[in-house]
């Protein structure tokens, strides 16, 4: 039945793109990161069959190397045509004008509507009053809890709200004599604690993101939540103490996580003994349930010589069929709600969880800096969960360094030289 659902979608995609006579031959370079750049190599043949006048190079880059390897390729004027883009690399890559905007390719588009898509994600994706990337797929954060061990705890269902969340924390210590939730401390684990302040409706930067704002009364109450859990020994401070998240949540070392989509899988081949034992659920809400809007982007570089080609291979990933395609091959949710639809995703609990979440995901501060400045969240919160600082005090070394970092966008603005 699939094959046949395929077969269609290929004829579909012929009909909307089949090539016109006399076209030249366009050679298209796509640059894509991690394991995303082997399985898009299996889409290739079907992108070949219905767009014959485009010969499609692909290039997989490693993450670690991806960053640099763009910048150097900028710098030399050799950038691909098209290529993923984690949507906090976004501004940065906006801000030195690498980018193609993408506002009149959409506003002709048959296929990709804003509409379609998550607001958050979307919103990524906007610079200034244009667009420069078409999200691909699409991740966030939320709860993996242990449904039998919530039960034993008097919960039925998953915390629903911050109070619940200390709750459910303290009664499971009790009930297990182990660790209630693990909350990773590391300098790129900043993810939880920035997802608590927005939740809470901090302001986590100012005047137009050139200050830092975390002494804001609501970056603190939200700290302060946060640290509950370190200082009542809810949440585990030394890492090494969890060798295997995995086992840790099998084992009942900790029964609730905040993680993201990937590790959905991961947790049913990894502890198929939790089967029916486990689930996913949007974060506690506290205000409003926000989480992090993150995943990948497809931009065209404004080196490329071809961006009406570049942008049929966008069209082409982002149809219905190919998002559900890619899905089944990566298990990276989709960007596009519709994809959604298919049965794969729809009766999927632990899956479908992640569509609510998603609704109410939010970006970051979109600035070339914002990930220097995530490492300095983390480095300066990891402090107070050991209880080497006190959490005001840590707040305003956080707000010195973060204006240090900003500096030169401070500069910018008031020469009047940085993008708005």
């Amino acid at each position: 039945m699939r094959a046949c659902i395929f077969f269609i979608s290929v004829l579909t995609l012929s009909c909307w793109n089949c090539s016109r006579p006399g076209r030249q031959k366009v050679e298209l370079t796509f640059w894509a990161m991690g394991a995303e750049g082997e399985y898009i190599n299996q889409l290739v043949p079907l992108f070949s069959r219905t767009h014959p006048h485009i010969n499609l190079h692909v290039q997989a880059i490693p993450w670690t190397a991806a960053h640099e390897k763009l910048l150097t390729a900028f710098a030399g004027s050799c950038t691909p045509d098209v290529c993923q883009l984690g949507n906090t690399w976004i501004p940065e890559f906006w801000a030195i004008h690498a980018l193609h905007p993408l506002d009149s390719l959409v506003h002709h588009s048959a296929l990709v509507r804003q509409e379609q898509y998550f607001p958050g994600i979307w919103e990524t994706n906007v610079m200034g009053q244009s667009l420069y990337g078409i999200p691909w797929y699409v991740d966030t954060r939320l709860l993996f809890y242990r449904s039998d061990v919530l039960r034993k705890a008097g919960y039925s269902h998953p915390p629903a709200t911050w109070q619940e969340w200390l709750d459910a924390g303290r009664r499971i210590k009790k009930l297990t004599g182990q660790y209630a939730i693990f909350l990773p401390l590391g300098p790129y684990d900043w993810q939880i604690p920035v997802i608590l302040m927005l939740e809470n409706g901090a302001s986590l930067l100012k005047q137009e993101n050139s200050l830092a704002a975390f002494d804001d009364p609501a970056v603190l109450e939200a700290m302060e939540f946060y640290m509950t859990f370190f200082r009542e020994g809810l949440a585990p401070r030394n890492m090494s103490e969890v060798n295997n998240v995995f086992e840790g949540f099998s084992s009942s070392f900790f029964s609730m996580m905040v993680t993201g989509p990937w590790n959905v899988n991961e947790m049913r081949r990894r502890a198929p003994e939790l089967q029916g034992r486990w689930g996913t659920a949007p974060l506690p809400f506290n205000r409003s349930g926000l989480s992090l809007a993150g995943g990948s982007s497809l931009v065209i570089f404004n080196h490329s010589a071809h961006p009406r080609e570049a942008w049929e291979f966008i069209e082409f990933l982002s149809s219905q069929e190919m998002q559900i395609e890619f899905f089944r091959l990566t298990r990276d949710l989709p960007a596009l709600r519709q994809a959604w639809q298919a049965p794969e995703l729809a009766n999927d609990p632990e899956i479908r969880a992640f569509y609510r979440q998603l609704e109410r995901a939010v970006p970051t501060p979109k600035i070339a800096e914002w990930e220097q400045v995530a490492v300095k969240v983390q480095e300066h919160l990891e402090r107070v969960a050991f209880g080497e600082q006190e959490l005001q005090h840590a707040m305003a070394e956080l707000n010195t360094s973060v204006d240090r970092i900003l500096d030169k966008r401070r500069w910018l603005l008031s020469k009047g030289l940085l993008r708005q």
